[in-house]
This record gives C-alpha cells, sequence and structure tokens, in this order.
C-alpha cells in the first residue's frame, strides 16, 4: 500500500503556499488536517528547497520546526523532518521525527551520515546535484534514467558505508531538482528501474513545474493538483512505497479509487 507523505512548510517563501503555515500554531493545525484528510504521516520542512530560495541557518530552522515536531508527535502522529542540517535532523528525532528526509542524500552536511546512522531512524535520500540557484544549471544528462541511477547508486554505497543500514535506506528520484520536465516525465516512466537501489522509493511530484505541461490552468501550483494525484496512482500502481504530496484529499481520492478497481477485479 502507497503511503501518503503529507508536506507542512513552516516557511515564509514556499512556493506552494506563500508561507501560510508559518506560525506554529498553523502548521500543527494544517498537519492535523492533513491527517484528517487521509495523510499517514508528516513532512515537517523549515526551509525552503525552491529555485533560488535563501539559505536558513540551523538554528532558525530548528526555531521554525521542532515545536511543531514535538506537538505532532506527542499527539501520535507520524513525523519525519525535511532538512538537510544533521543539528537539525538531530533534534528532530529527539523531538520525535521518525524519519530524516535529505534532499541533499547527505551531501550538503557531511556529519549528516553519522547523525542518521546513529539515530536508527529511517533516511531518505534523494538525487541531488547542487542547490538550485539557476534552476538550468546541471540539468545535462546522456541518458536521465541511467544516470540518476547510478548517481543514486553511489549516494547509496556511501550511505550503508557511513553505517546507515540498507533497511533504513529510502530513495528518492528528485524530480525537479535539476531536471527539465522531459527528464521528470522519463523518470515516472521508469521508476521500475529504481527498484533494484532500495526496499522503498518516496515520489515527490507535487504541485513541482513540469506538471503545467499536462495542466490547462497550471500556472498556480494548486491548479496542479490534479495532475498530482494522476501521478499518485500511477505511483501506487507501480508499487512506491510513498508519495509526497500538498493536497491529501486529490491524493487519497486517487488511491481510493484503485484500491476500489483493484477489490474487484477477480469478481468476474
Amino acid at each position: 500500500m502507497t503511503l501518503i507523505m503529507g508536506v507542512v512548510n513552516v516557511t515564509p517563501d514556499s512556493f506552494s503556499d506563500g508561507g501560510r503555515f508559518f506560525s506554529h500554531d498553523d502548521a500543527i493545525e494544517h498537519a492535523r488536517a492533513l491527517c484528517r484528510e487521509g495523510a499517514d504521516l508528516i513532512d515537517v520542512g523549515g526551509e525552503s528547497t525552491r529555485p533560488g530560495a535563501e539559505l536558513v541557518d540551523p538554528v532558525e530552522e530548528q526555531r521554525r520546526v521542532i515545536p511543531v515536531i514535538a506537538a505532532l508527535a506527542a499527539e501520535g502522529i507520524s513525523v519525519s523532518v525535511d532538512t538537510m542540517h544533521s543539528s537539525t535532523a538531530s533534534a528532530s528525532v529527539e523531538a520525535g521525527a521518525e524519519l530524516i528526509n535529505d534532499v541533499s542524500g547527505g551531501l550538503v552536511d557531511p556529519d549528516m551520515p553519522r547523525v542518521a546512522a546513529e539515530s536508527g531512524r529511517d533516511f531518505v535520500a534523494m538525487h541531488w546535484r547542487g542547490y538550485l540557484t539557476d534552476p538550468h544549471e546541471r540539468v545535462h544528462y546522456d541518458d536521465v534514467v541511467s544516470d540518476v541511477h547510478g548517481e543514486l547508486a553511489r549516494r547509496i554505497d556511501a550511505l550503508t558505508r557511513a553505517g546507515i543500514a540498507a533497511e533504513r535506506l529510502i530513495i528518492d528520484p528528485g524530480l525537479g531538482f535539476s531536471k527539465n520536465p522531459e527528464h521528470n516525465w522519463a523518470i515516472l516512466a521508469h521508476l521500475d528501474r529504481f527498484e533494484s537501489l532500495a526496499g522503498r522509493m518516496l515520489v515527490g511530484a507535487s504541485r513541482k513545474r513540469f506538471l503545467s505541461t499536462v495542466s490547462p490552468t497550471g500556472a498556480h501550483p494548486a491548479e496542479r493538483d490534479p495532475a498530482t494525484a494522476a501521478i499518485s496512482m500511477l505511483c501506487a500502481q507501480s508499487g512506491i512505497w510513498a508519495v509526497r504530496v500538498h493536497n491529501v484529499t486529490g491524493t487519497r481520492t486517487a488511491l481510493n479509487v484503485l484500491d476500489a478497481v483493484n477489490a474487484h477485479r477477480d469478481d468476474q
């Protein structure tokens, strides 16, 4: 069963919600709402990864996310922390986070692999080629599926050598990061090629700009939610471990449709 990871951005400059949940109370209530809508876990982040976003000092990042993580964990909600900083990862685990989601795959902070290994928590390693200061940088691939596969394989090898147990590793092909629309669609068409790398895969396509290529009106991020839900269904059909989404209701509905159809496949 594919899990739904609901996104809570505790940032003033999120591309998807424009900082609507920057206050702790708003972020906590939004997370609760996502759970009521069907999220299985909540991904809390305090630093935007949109192209050109300003970097956030780990102290400020922790001021943003730790109270939210602690409050949600105290309510029994499964929480992951979206961070590239080992100190934030460590503080988040102490606050109750069950998963560390690092979009750099442990490349930004050299201490992250050690902290992740010692935490005993699951670790998401995303395919990453660098900060998106220029969205057109680092987008050359000879074959995007093979190249991303090879780069992720090398990253997994480094992380396991650093002490992270293989069963704790989750890979993310990094849709929208150093990739143009055609690259993203090619990866989605060949998700099966990545199955051998790790036991679980996370896919984060939600509201990303490349979805505008298939959305009749896709200028605003929220207008890309139908395309996101369609991708969530495709991921579920491929056996993906989890999808990371902003609009939980749309994805939960899509997965419910798939479950209803699958439940009746043997009726005839």
